[in-house]
């Protein structure tokens, strides 16, 4: 063999020693987990529409149990309903754009379930299966696109398990960030409920099968109880910009998503800060979609008073999806819209 050929392969050999070397003390990749059972979001005196940042974690498993419980979809008005987490809408999930997502779901119920995500790019077939009751479904994706998506049961009759409740939020944070600097940032999720009638005030109502198919929600709610956010305005400060991420979990309605007193500075309707709209009065999501809107309250323009936020189908709004926000500390009654 000639020198050269020893030098090469002694210098090829070096290079892969000295490369197994590098990977081997490279810190691991940092994970977050997040247990939906353990951690419930707050619903009372309304739900917590209040969001905090994302975590520099690289890996984000999020474990969300599948329950049935009674909830409040209206002051006095219980109803059996089916929830990711507990709640109704479920817990918001917020990761970066390439955070690789872990999913894990468990099924207390007594029935079957699954889980679509909106975020996802992955066959069906592989993550959104059935879960039996008492099993345990594990799947995950890298979070590539930006945006704020929906994610449901896509168990058949998609619309029973959409308007019994099973949906939730996900942000996705773009790499670069969205753009503007926000002093708050809240979630809303618009959904409906079909509520059929009792005469025992004692037994939580049922859905209303009929109604859903002819398309006659009892309540249009924010946050999954109706008006809530009028009788507990979210409060803000003089000045504030506010980032709002409003999904529209249906079934069946939009919402023309509105507030009343201002203009968004910007709707971002994809997920991509380059493709924002600028001076948008009101700005329609279909169910299943989502938009991030964005608002400022400074004390020359929009300062301190109070401001409703609707969806402009009014005979939507009439069932409960109105809410307000209090900024500063005015006083006197709300005018009406």
């Amino acid at each position: 063999m000639s020198t050269h050929r020893v030098a090469f392969s002694a210098l090829t050999i070096l290079s892969a020693v000295l490369l197994f070397a590098a990977f081997r003390f490279l810190p691991a990749p940092s994970i977050e987990v997040t247990d939906f059972a353990v951690v419930t979001t707050p619903t009372s005196p309304a739900f917590a529409a209040d969001l905090r940042p994302a975590s520099r974690a690289e890996i984000k498993e999020f474990r969300i149990p599948i329950t049935h419980r009674t909830i409040e979809v209206s002051p006095g008005v219980r109803y059996q309903a089916w929830t990711f987490g507990n709640t109704v809408p479920g817990p918001v999930i917020r990761v970066r754009q390439g955070d690789r997502v872990r999913i894990v779901m468990t099924n207390d119920s007594d029935m079957p379930h699954s889980i679509d995500f909106h975020a996802a790019r992955i066959p069906m077939d592989k993550a959104f299966g059935m879960i039996l009751p008492r099993q345990e479904h594990r799947f995950e994706f890298t979070a590539k696109d930006p945006g704020v998506f929906m994610v449901h049961c896509g168990t058949p009759p998609v619309l029973m398990h959409i308007m019994q409740g099973m949906y939730l939020p996900i942000i996705v944070d773009p790499a670069g960030g969205w753009g503007t600097r926000a002093d708050r940032e809240l979630v809303l999720t618009q959904s409906e409920f079909y509520v059929a009638p009792t005469t025992d005030s004692m037994t939580p109502h049922l859905p209303d099968w009929d109604a859903a198919n002819s398309d006659q929600p009892t309540y249009v709610v924010w946050n999954g109880q109706a008006n809530q956010y009028a009788r507990h305005p979210i409060q803000l400060a003089v000045g504030d910009r506010v980032r709002i991420f409003v999904v529209n979990a249906g079934p069946s309605h939009r919402t023309d998503f509105h507030i009343v007193g201002t203009i968004f500075d910007r709707v971002i309707p994809d997920g991509v800060p380059a493709h924002a709209l600028e001076g948008v009065q009101t700005y329609s999501v279909p169910a299943g979609g989502g938009a991030v809107f964005e608002a400022h309250f400074d004390k020359d323009d929009s300062g301190e008073g109070q401001y409703a936020f609707v969806t402009h189908s009014f005979v939507d709004a009439s069932k409960g999806a109105v809410g307000i926000l209090r900024v500063g500390n005015p006083s006197g009654p709300m005018a009406s819209h």
